[in-house]
């Protein structure tokens, strides 16, 4: 029988790589969002408010589907405040399925904040020893992952469904009017630099310069989410998905440099973050868009400046092992350099930067 999945949140990174993930591999593909944005080909639109339950409960009254996929946020002034909406949606969409998830499978995606801790308190408790290992546990803080956590376990207990959760480290992948999207971040900024001779300075930490980190592509995100979707060995747990190779940025910073045929800017001697020293990009971006006939003139659509920031000015080393979802039976891997190829030649494919 062909499988049924609904994705939430299906027009971000995330849900973008997983729809045609799941597309690929014969599923049927319904996509729940605010309906800002186009979802993507060979998905039926499903458009609700997530943080009202009434709007969710009439846009799913007439939708079976076997396998429920959360990628799903909205940032809020404060984290007490991420825990109410965002734990909200999730229990908004469990509750409007209800009895019809006995016996399917609910993932979450979430991240290695659970480890660092949120926004408002990033890095600044008990950081755990790196790698990050799915046993050290939740930190004493409050935190919307674990808000989200909490319903998806409280719909498995009321529901009869199996569960999975999974934590990406900064995700590699496409989409619009995304507001964690480093790789696209990156793109803009380096297409920035060459057209307007700016110097291509690292905008983060020393350390995060010098230290080993990873990534992860948002398509082998997908791969292990329908792989826990459909593994026994999967259910019911919790798992790290990483791409499987280890880089330094003061490397990697040389290899995107050398792609868009620009010089790497040696580390300044003050980190100098991209927001605030941006200020002048909406203008300049439009007249570049112009000149070179894109798609979307508004840099706000295709930048996050401040995420880029927080990931980048990590005052500690964030590395993560993902030894139990291979040990499972998921043994995907991506090679980060080619990760970032891949994006920067859509980018230009899809004339959102200069070819």
């Amino acid at each position: 029988m062909q499988q049924r999945a609904l994705i939430v949140g299906v027009s971000g990174v995330i849900g973008t790589a997983l729809a045609e993930q799941l597309n690929t591999d014969g599923w049927q593909v319904l996509g729940l969002s605010r309906g800002r944005t186009a979802v993507p080909a060979g998905c039926t639109s499903l458009t609700a408010d997530l943080t009202d339950a009434a709007s969710v409960k009439q846009a799913l009254k007439d939708v079976k589907v076997d396998k429920v996929f959360f990628s799903v946020w909205a940032r809020q002034e404060n984290e007490k405040e991420n825990i109410r909406v965002n734990g909200a949606m999730v229990r908004n969409v469990i509750d409007a399925l209800g009895e019809g998830l006995k016996g399917g499978h609910v993932a979450l995606v979430t991240g290695l904040k659970h480890y660092l801790g949120p926004f408002d308190a990033y890095g600044k408790g008990a950081v755990p020893v790196t790698p990050f290992r799915e046993e050290q546990g939740r930190q004493p803080v409050d935190n919307f992952y674990y808000a989200q956590e909490d319903e998806v376990f409280a719909g498995a207990e009321k529901y009869g469904y199996t569960w999975s959760v999974h934590r990406p480290h900064t995700i590699i992948g496409f989409a619009l009017g995304n507001a964690m999207n480093m790789g696209q971040t990156l793109a803009v900024y380096a297409s920035l630099c060459k057209q307007t001779g700016q110097p291509f300075i690292f905008p983060g930490s020393k350390t995060q310069w010098e230290g080993v980190t990873d990534m992860t592509d948002a398509h082998l995100l997908a791969q292990q989410l329908e792989w826990a979707a459909t593994s026994p060995a999967a259910q019911d747990q919790d798992f790290n998905v990483v791409n499987g190779d280890v880089f330094r940025w003061k490397w990697m910073w040389g290899e995107i440099a050398s792609y868009f045929g620009i010089e790497a800017a040696p580390y300044p001697e003050e980190m100098q973050p991209l927001d605030g020293r941006m200020d002048a990009a909406p203008d300049q971006w439009k007249a570049i868009a112009h000149q070179f006939d894109l798609k979307e003139d508004d840099i706000s659509r295709l930048v996050s400046w401040w995420h880029t920031d927080a990931d980048l000015g990590r005052p500690m080393e964030v590395i993560t092992d993902i030894s139990k979802s291979r040990k499972a039976g998921f043994t995907g891997y991506q090679c980060t350099r080619d990760a970032f190829i891949t994006l920067f030649d859509k980018l230009k494919a899809e004339k959102l930067i200069p070819a």
